[in-house]
């Protein structure tokens, strides 16, 4: 939604435009004359272990079409076209959803689903469900000692009959699936230092198999972790033993290619998505500290030997000096059958102001689909232009076939902070239901060298999950308690719609969704049965406001995670941000503060929604109705089920996919902000939740796997 008086220009678009990446291609053996022909460039010959590219790379573009040439003449028109398919793909007989059930990746599958066929579990018996196992790692820090607090996110891995689980200590646990038992650990020995992000941060790992394996060869089966400190390690999957052809004695320093500001690591926090003989990674950087960042790429290595396929940079080649990011730091699905991987883009550096960066820059804040052999670009959509919020596009957009007026769509969702669902083909990027480039608010006169585009995609169908066309109405509980604070601060904030753009003046400028998002990393779930999407969200209005240089130095304060004082140092700006608080820490605005959603794909209408969890502060637990802000996913099953975690009360729970219904509920140690795993290990269903906590939600932390069954 945008403001009531803004004139809506509904555009469906149809463009075929091309922008050539920047691509290294360590098989292309194309002639210099064939290079100028065609948009990917070639790569030096790497050997076991890859060497940056960044000479080589450079002189391809100098054969290579111009990105400006290519692209719209305009820097920012009103409507600005989508970068779509050319040509027309078509399908193998690879199916999107597996046969059988699996749950070797960070999304059950490479469609980011999150979906299990398994049915032993129903709607009818999971109120029966009982916790069989639960181990604690010792992985966890509090931030009261020597070692930073930990966030752990990780989805367990189950693969190779063995429970896989990666922790904010960088360590490997292989599990028994069926006990909790050890099968055996491998610790990275990772130095423990918060290098890029507030605490300690883990996703989980990753799984390959050799579909030939080779007989009497070690590392036929791999799990790989990451670290801070920008390594990626292989070990056995049977043992735990390094794998010692990969990258240098089974570690690759991914850092190799921070050639370009190097001012943080590569930190590879989310395991990296694999497929065939392909590992595809991205990298997590350091929020709202610098202009000037690293710029975005994503590798493609081999599995076995760490020898870099390819690489996809984000961002054009005449700017990457003097801003960065529009980085992949969450889980990216892939479509075998397509021959397609997407890419989550996020926004580039600094996040909220953007006088550095003024030309275009179409894969910022985008999805954008490469081809997985050579890493063109087949297809990208911007979701948000010039980014000056941090919209980042958090989650692996999830993949599915749907019914729409009697056509079957290979379709594409994508989940956004800002509580949109864009859904389009992704095959060629077109849009299943139209999406919109809507007049937006435009800049309030205080913040010199910006840009602010006139126009944003909004998607028509589903309709957004959040009511962003209003401010947020004040909780009068909260400014009761408050004596009236939470009116004086609304009285004081910015705020004509979603894209109200950040100011100097007052309190700043309201933010709705906020920057952690109103759909989360977690992404949406779906079932392929009944396609219906099912997503959660977080309802938590911020506000922003920028200092000028010699106003942010004589601000005091720190900053924390999503909160506080931010330098954005080399910008013209710093930076605050801070939640709408009473002096309790009591939310300002009207509760629910988060819901649980279920949408009927064959029209994209909402079949349910209600709030999820319980708020808790202080020890006290609000009433259910009025939720609790979300971190984590939900994952389906065929048995008619919702699992997911996620809330600030720190219980896992079942819901009925069909009503909405809860059903299930056990209470963790800390809040679950993991996708649960849904696997089947001799003939028994089993659902695994991670009790790790996150200080987003609350200061409460943790190193519980949780497992529950059926009583046999």
């Amino acid at each position: 939604m945008i403001r009531s008086s803004s004139a809506l220009t509904a555009v469906l678009l149809n463009a075929t435009l091309i922008v050539a990446p920047t691509i290294t291609l360590a098989q292309d053996t194309a002639t210099p004359e064939s290079q100028a022909a065609e948009p990917a460039q070639t790569a030096p010959q790497t050997t076991e272990t890859p060497q940056p590219a960044q000479d080589e790379a450079a002189t391809a573009d100098e054969t290579a079409p111009d990105e400006a040439d290519t692209a719209a003449p305009d820097r920012f028109p009103g409507v600005v076209d989508p970068i779509l398919a050319t040509t027309t793909r078509t399908r193998s007989d690879i199916p999107l959803v597996p046969e059988t059930a699996t749950w070797d990746g960070f999304h059950g599958q490479l469609n980011a689903q999150k979906y299990s066929p398994l049915a032993q579990i129903t709607t009818d018996n999971v109120a029966d469900l009982k916790k069989v196992w639960e181990v604690h790692t010792g992985d966890v820090s509090d931030g009261s000692g020597d070692v930073p607090a930990t966030v752990w996110s990780a989805t367990p891995v189950f693969a190779n009959d063995t429970l896989y689980i990666g922790t904010p200590f960088y360590r490997i646990l292989a599990l028994d699936p069926a006990t909790g038992d050890e099968k055996w650990s491998f610790n990275t020995d990772s130095t423990l230092e918060a290098l890029t992000q507030p605490a300690l941060k883990n996703r989980g790992v990753s799984y390959w198999e050799n579909p030939e394996p080779v007989a009497g060869e070690t590392c036929q089966k791999i799990v790989y972790i990451g670290t801070m400190d920008a390594q990626l390690f292989a070990v056995d999957a049977d043992t735990g033993e390094k794998c010692t052809r990969f990258g240098k004695d089974g570690v690759l320093d991914v850092n190799q290619w921070n050639t370009v500001n190097d001012r943080f690591p590569f930190s590879v926090l989310q395991p990296p998505t694999i497929t065939g003989n392909h590992v595809i990674l991205g990298w997590a950087g350091k929020d709202w500290a610098y202009a000037e960042a690293p710029p975005g790429a994503v590798f493609s290595v081999d599995p076995q030997t760490a020898e870099l396929q390819w690489a996809f940079e984000t961002l054009p080649e005449e700017i990457r000096q003097k801003t960065g990011t529009a980085n992949v730091w969450t889980h990216m699905s892939v479509d075998e059958g397509l021959n397609m991987v997407y890419l989550p883009v996020s926004s580039p550096s600094p996040n909220y102001w953007g006088g550095n960066r003024t030309e275009e820059i179409p894969y910022a804040t985008s999805t954008t689909a490469l081809d997985l052999d050579t890493g063109e670009v087949v297809w990208s959509r911007q979701w948000v232009h010039h980014d000056i919020w941090d919209y980042d596009i958090n989650s692996a957009p999830t993949l599915m076939d749907i019914t729409v007026d009697g056509q079957e769509i290979p379709a594409l969702m994508q989940g956004t902070k800002m509580g949109f669902l864009f859904v389009v083909n992704r095959a060629t990027g077109e849009d299943v239901w139209p999406i919109e480039e809507r007049p937006v608010p435009g800049g309030d006169g205080t913040v010199d060298g910006e840009y602010y585009a006139p126009t944003q995609p909004f998607p028509t169908i589903p309709a957004p999950l959040l009511d962003q066309a209003e401010k947020p109405e004040i909780w009068p509980i909260a400014d009761i308690v408050g004596m009236g604070s939470c009116s004086k601060l609304f009285d004081n904030l910015w705020y004509e719609g979603l894209y109200t753009p950040p100011t100097t003046k007052g309190e700043g400028t309201l933010a709705y969704p906020d920057s952690a998002g109103g759909v989360q990393w977690g992404g949406v779930a779906f079932d392929p049965e009944s396609q219906t999407a099912i997503v959660n969200t977080s309802h938590i209005v911020q506000y922003i406001k920028l200092f000028s240089r010699e106003n942010y130095d004589e601000q005091t304060g720190g900053s924390g995670n999503e909160n506080g004082l931010y330098p954005q140092e080399g910008a013209e700006y710093g930076m605050s941000l801070n939640n709408a608080q009473n002096w309790l820490g009591m939310p300002c605005w009207k509760p629910p503060f988060g819901e649980l959603v279920a949408l009927d794909m064959h029209t994209g209408d909402v079949k349910w929604r209600k709030p999820i969890g319980s708020s808790q502060m202080y020890g006290f637990f609000m009433p259910e109705s009025m939720g609790s802000p979300t971190i984590g996913g939900p994952a389906v099953t065929k048995g008619g089920l919702v699992f997911i975690g996620a809330t600030m009360d720190a219980k896992a729970r079942a819901y009925s996919l069909e009503t909405g219904e809860e059903l299930w509920s056990d209470q963790m140690e800390a809040p679950v902000v993991a996708n649960p795993a849904v696997y089947e290990y001799q003939g028994r269903q089993y659902v695994a939740f991670i009790g790790g906590g996150n200080s987003i939600l609350k200061p409460a932390v943790g190193d519980q796997v949780a497992v529950y069954a059926l009583p046999e």
